[in-house]
């Protein structure tokens, strides 16, 4: 175990994914502020949907956020640099973090993967080499580092990919129809617009994703099918990047494939003035116990958290209890139709909800369709009407269709949904199982 975790190896590739990393960091958080993405999300709400147990954390205020945002991005600059770089990580890492807790209407399993590999790279000893720091510090330089600082991000990939695969084998995903459906807005591609609307195609796509998200890393592992493998991941991110524009995540993952080449073929392409690391040193360090237990309980939870909806009730494609955190990434969509019945709790009289009046566009799609922000708009229309002095009931009749089936009640309209407690580890009765 000691020579496995604690054997030297050279660093190169390391090095490079800090780079690339940092500019990455550098282009989300940038590329957030001129998309308009801050303004739709974080400024034109008047509130936005937290997770459940961090409402405290809300959008500064004003056009403030573009600030916080160009911040964050000039942290990504210093990681990319190495510039004080375990303090500009560690930065990056809780400012991405607070904006990820504060807002669920863009719930994206990308930006959770940026979490924890933000929080990852501040234990790593990325600046080693190439960095501003080792200029100001010299005695930093090392070209060597721990084979642990590898395994932790295989470890991570494997976690990620083989729950993503296994997501999918259920019917609607297996018989095409979750892929049609997702193609539908795609019809007016240029040149791919058509052919992404044939029923093969969409096999191919469906069984495709679950062929690519199962094997991809143990390929990338063996030497024999490597170059395949990285071929096939090329493909498939950039045809996901241009096809569902997710962001830096393809970009990311392609950037992953320089822990699974040799570090000698990382260091003739990209460092070629760096000395190549040739010792087979194993140095166990005094913290061992400590690193062991810290990544052994982080890699115990990253196991546990997507097995957690086996023990609610209930389909959670349905009821997305558990759904979030656990890399189930585009399985199912989803549309609802969703009003809020709110009743003064002293006269009875029903008060007129206009959803226009409370959320943004964006806002309603999660409020038609997810529990968990269903129940955290009532408690808002409830405390917004104590405010005014008001007590008052929210009942809520809603109607969701998943993957294009017909609508089913999705909450129990008998029930003030206000009044109700949250629940992180079971079964909330008020949503309505699907028969």
């Amino acid at each position: 175990m000691h020579k496995f975790l604690f054997k030297h190896i050279d660093n190169s590739g390391l090095i490079v994914f800090r780079i690339v990393f940092g500019l990455l960091c550098f282009l989300e958080a940038v590329g957030a502020v001129f998309t308009g993405w801050i303004r739709r999300t974080l400024i034109e709400p008047d509130f936005t949907f937290s997770f459940i147990g961090f409402e405290w954390l809300q959008p500064l205020p004003g056009n403030w956020m573009y600030a916080y945002y160009i911040v964050m991005g000039i942290f990504g600059l210093f990681i990319m640099l190495g510039y004080k770089y375990r303090f500009s990580m560690l930065m990056f890492a809780f400012m991405w973090t607070a904006t990820y807790l504060m807002q669920k209407s863009s719930y994206n399993n990308h930006y959770y993967l940026l979490m924890l590999l933000s929080f990852l790279m501040v234990f790593l000893p990325a600046n080693r080499y190439a960095s501003l720091d080792v200029k100001l510090n010299p005695s930093l330089k090392s070209i060597s580092m721990p084979s642990w600082c590898k395994w932790v991000f295989v470890l991570q990939l494997f976690i990620l990919y083989t729950y993503a695969s296994a997501a999918k084998f259920y019917p609607d995903w297996l018989d095409g129809s979750v892929m049609e459906i997702l193609m539908k807005s795609k019809a007016n591609f240029y040149v791919v617009g058509d052919l992404l609307q044939q029923k093969t195609v969409h096999y191919i796509l469906a069984y495709g994703g679950i062929l690519f998200d199962g094997l991809i890393i143990p390929l990338l592992l063996f030497k024999r099918t490597r170059k395949y493998a990285f071929f096939a991941s090329i493909f498939f991110h950039l045809f996901n990047s241009f096809i569902f524009h997710i962001g830096i995540f393809p970009y990311m993952s392609l950037a992953f494939s320089l822990f699974f080449f040799e570090p000698k073929v990382i260091k003739n392409i990209f460092l070629k003035r760096k000395v190549y690391y040739e010792a087979d040193d194993v140095i166990v360090p005094k913290y061992k116990v400590t690193l062991l237990s810290l990544f052994s309980i982080y890699f115990v939870i990253q196991i546990a958290l997507p097995l957690r909806h086996h023990f609610f009730e209930g389909d959670v494609l349905w009821t997305e209890e558990g759904h979030r955190l656990s890399w189930r990434m585009m399985l199912r969509a989803k549309s609802g139709r969703t009003t809020y019945k709110v009743i003064n709790a002293e006269t009875n009289q029903v008060i007129p909800i206009k959803l226009n009046d409370y959320l943004t566009k964006k806002q309603q799609r999660g409020a038609s369709t997810k529990p968990d922000i269903i129940w955290q708009f009532s408690r808002h229309l409830k405390q917004d009407f104590a405010k005014k002095g008001i007590p008052v009931k929210v009942y809520v009749n809603s109607f969701v269709r998943v993957n294009g089936k017909p609508s089913k009640q999705l909450i129990d309209p008998k029930v003030d949904i206000a009044n109700e407690e949250w629940h992180h580890f079971k079964h909330h009765d008020w949503i309505l199982l699907s028969k």
